[in-house]
C-alpha cells in the first residue's frame, strides 16, 4: 500500500511538471511540424530517455550530491543554459532556409538525430534533475525494492514519452504543418528566441544562487 501511494504521488507530481511548457516542449513541437511525425515521436522517445536518466540519478541520491557540492549544480546550470541558447541560435539562423520536401519517409539517420536531440535537450536542464530529486524525496517509501525502482523508472519513461508523443502527433497533422510552412521564418524565430531566452535565464540563474 505504501509503495502504491508513493507511485501515485510521483506520477501526479511529474505529470504536472511534464505538461508545463519549456524547452522540451518547444523542441518537440518544432520537430513535429517542421519534419515528419516519426521524427517528432523519435524526439519524444529521446525526452523519455532523458527522464529515465534523471529518475535513476534521483534514486542514486543526486539531490544529496548537488546540496553537498553546490559548485556542481552551478556548472550544470551554466552548461545547460549555454546548450539551450546554442540550439535557439541554430533555429533562429535557419529560419529563412527552405525545408526539404516534407512528408517523405525519413531514414534512420534523421530519426536518430531527432532522438538524440530530444535526449540532449532534456538532460541539459539541471532544474529538471532537481524536480525529479525533490519529487522522489517527497514520495519515496522508507524502504524500496529493486522491483519498485524499476517500476518507477518505467513509469517515468512512459509519462515523459507519452506526453511528448501526443504533442508530436497533434502538431504533425496537415493543418499545423501547412501553417508552419506558410510562416516558417517567424515561427522559427519565435521558437529560437524562446530557446535562447530559456537558456540565458538558466545560465544567469547560476550567478544569482
Amino acid at each position: 500500500m505504501e509503495d502504491l501511494t508513493a507511485i501515485l504521488g510521483v506520477i501526479a507530481a511529474l505529470t504536472v511538471g511534464v505538461v508545463s511548457p519549456g524547452p522540451s516542449f518547444v523542441l518537440v513541437a518544432r520537430t513535429a511540424i517542421s519534419s515528419t511525425r516519426t521524427d517528432g515521436v523519435a524526439a519524444a522517445i529521446g525526452m523519455g530517455a532523458g527522464g529515465v536518466v534523471f529518475a535513476v540519478a534521483a534514486l542514486l541520491g543526486l539531490q544529496g550530491l548537488l546540496l553537498a557540492v553546490p559548485s556542481v549544480y552551478l556548472v550544470l546550470k551554466i552548461l545547460g543554459g549555454l546548450y539551450l541558447a546554442y540550439l535557439g541560435i541554430r533555429i533562429w539562423l535557419s529560419a529563412k532556409q527552405p525545408l526539404p520536401v516534407v512528408g517523405l519517409p525519413t531514414g534512420r539517420t534523421t530519426k536518430l538525430k531527432s532522438l538524440v536531440l530530444g535526449f540532449t535537450t532534456q538532460v541539459s536542464n539541471p532544474k529538471t534533475a532537481i524536480v525529479y530529486a525533490s519529487v522522489f524525496a517527497a514520495f519515496m517509501p522508507a524502504t524500496q525494492s529493486l522491483a519498485f525502482d524499476l517500476a518507477l523508472v518505467t513509469l517515468v519513461f512512459t509519462i515523459e514519452t507519452s506526453w511528448y508523443a501526443v504533442v508530436a502527433l497533434a502538431l504533425s497533422s496537415e493543418r499545423p504543418r501547412i501553417a508552419y510552412l506558410r510562416h516558417k521564418a517567424w515561427v522559427d524565430r519565435i521558437a529560437g528566441g524562446v530557446m535562447v531566452a530559456l537558456g540565458v535565464k538558466l545560465a544567469s540563474s547560476a550567478y544569482r544562487t
